[in-house]
């Protein structure tokens, strides 16, 4: 069993200010980083815990497209799409103020330019992402080919869930096997999503609520909530394609979650052996 990954992955430059610029003015930044994020960072936490992971989204030509090659290839990540030689992989400046806020704006690259991908089969994982609901082409691929997919479906809404077109949503929640979200998601889509097999919502530092029963997490001092939710969802989808029960995935789920906020940056899911022996040292992996 393999992940098929459908969403973008883009490069995020990170700047930290002490505090945002007012409108028409500056700041400097204290420091800043260049790293290969969006679906990159699900792909990279699935992909260390063992499943072989396939991006069918679009890269480009371009410094940002290089970059995140080369970080798809240091995971063991396949990228079998042909190339965009029009454009580079898109970025996402990212803001961090004095409060670790952050603000982002993003630049659409090669990455929303999705017209088509290869079949799925039965037998795969298939990652979906309401970000590429948001992408005119990227949206228009799915809609069309998402009835036909074969496949466990696995949809993540995403923080802009409320402005996905409500025709594309109904289609993914219609699709999807699984869908994962935040509890404020959850509640943009009227409370917990009926329409799938399953439904993980993510509580943070509590775990998750999985159907009706909420599997607990696992206290931490955490340093940088970025990307929790990405390593729990790979995490996740590692445990299902191993054959694990649900409700056990969701909690190693929660371990991986729980390792990758005490780590600074985005990708930051675990291995298997870090992931094994964390779960020993809780009381049993």
């Amino acid at each position: 069993m393999r992940l098929v990954h459908l969403g973008n992955v883009v490069v995020d430059l990170v700047l930290t200010v002490d505090n945002l610029p007012e409108r028409g003015g500056d700041a400097l930044a204290g420091s800043t980083d260049r790293a290969t994020g969006g679906g990159f960072n699900v792909m990279a936490a699935a992909s260390r815990l063992g499943i072989e992971t396939s991006y069918y989204g679009v890269l480009g030509i371009g410094p940002f497209a290089d970059q995140a090659r080369v970080d798809l290839r240091r995971e063991g990540i396949e990228f079998p799409q042909p190339q965009c030689p029009e454009l580079d992989t898109g970025f996402v400046v990212v803001l961090v103020d004095g409060g670790g806020e952050r603000t982002f704006v993003t630049s659409p690259g090669a990455e929303a330019t999705l017209s088509d991908f290869p079949a799925t089969s039965a037998n795969d994982l298939v990652y979906v992402s309401g970000y590429s609901l948001l992408h005119a082409v990227n949206r228009e691929t799915l809609v069309r080919r998402l009835p036909e997919l074969r496949g466990t479906v696995f949809f993540d809404p995403g923080p802009l869930v409320g402005q996905i077109p409500p025709d594309a949503l109904e289609i993914a929640m219609s699709r999807a096997d699984w869908v994962s979200c935040n509890a404020r998601e959850a509640a943009v889509l009227g409370g917990e999503p009926a329409a799938a097999r399953g439904v993980i919502v993510r509580l943070g530092p509590e775990g998750c609520r999985l159907g009706d029963q909420v599997v607990p997490g696992f206290a931490v001092e955490a340093v940088d909530l970025n990307g929790a939710g990405d390593a729990h969802s790979g995490a996740f989808l590692a445990a299902l394609a191993a054959g694990i029960e649900p409700l056990e995935a969701a909690r190693r789920a929660n371990a991986a979650a729980a390792i990758a906020v005490t780590r600074r940056g985005p990708a930051t899911g675990p291995t298997r052996a870090e992931l094994d022996a964390f779960l020993r040292d809780y009381g049993g992996a």
